[in-house]
């Protein structure tokens, strides 16, 4: 859903999936999280699918 809502507003952004990438889920965990999505925008860390702070970010 965050990468839809990303696409539909236009934004570009870099996918790192935990999944498939050892050092993406040891940068994830290191930060302390872990469940995604992970979402940064600036300084903003932006955990799950909210679309009221994503906006909230990109303004």
């Amino acid at each position: 859903m965050a990468k839809d809502y990303l696409k539909d507003k236009g934004v570009e952004f870099e996918e790192k999936n935990v999944q498939e990438d050892p050092q993406a889920r040891d940068e994830l965990i290191s930060k302390g999280y872990t469940g995604v999505p992970v979402i940064v925008i600036g300084e903003e860390e932006i955990v799950g699918f909210d679309p009221g702070k994503i906006d909230a970010a990109l303004n």
